[in-house]
């Protein structure tokens, strides 16, 4: 089991950015997959974006195509989320995730196994 730790969440008006950081322990990190989810206050959990093990392919949500950039250092055990012109619909807890086994990845919740507690972000109009 993967321990995952989100970081840099916050408040900003529309046209900002933010970068997310989500830690990872307790395994072989490099072997798996991370994906970045959203859940909006009432609105089901939202695939935003995932990247494989080795970082080489990356799969974004049309909505954030442009604007959001997920990257990943396996020496640091580390996944991040660039989050650029944010709009007010960006507005959600983030959550990070690990694939659910070694080299496997998808853009559904069921296709990770660990997630991280989430950090707010809140974008104003």
């Amino acid at each position: 089991q993967v321990q995952l730790v989100e970081s840099g969440g916050g408040s900003v008006q529309a046209g900002g950015s933010l970068r997310l950081s989500c830690l990872a322990s307790g395994r072989t990190f490099s072997s798996y997959a991370m994906g970045w989810f959203r859940q909006a206050p009432g609105k089901e959990r939202e695939f935003v974006v995932a990247i494989s093990s080795g970082g080489a392919y990356k799969n974004y949500t049309d909505s954030v195509k442009g604007r959001f950039t997920i990257s990943r250092d396996n020496a640091k055990n580390a996944v991040y989320l660039q989050m650029n012109s944010l709009k007010p619909e960006d507005t959600a807890v983030y959550s990070c995730a690990a694939g659910l086994r070694p080299y496997y990845w998808g853009t559904n919740p069921e296709d990770f196994g660990s997630w991280g507690q989430g950090t707010q972000v809140s974008v104003s109009s």
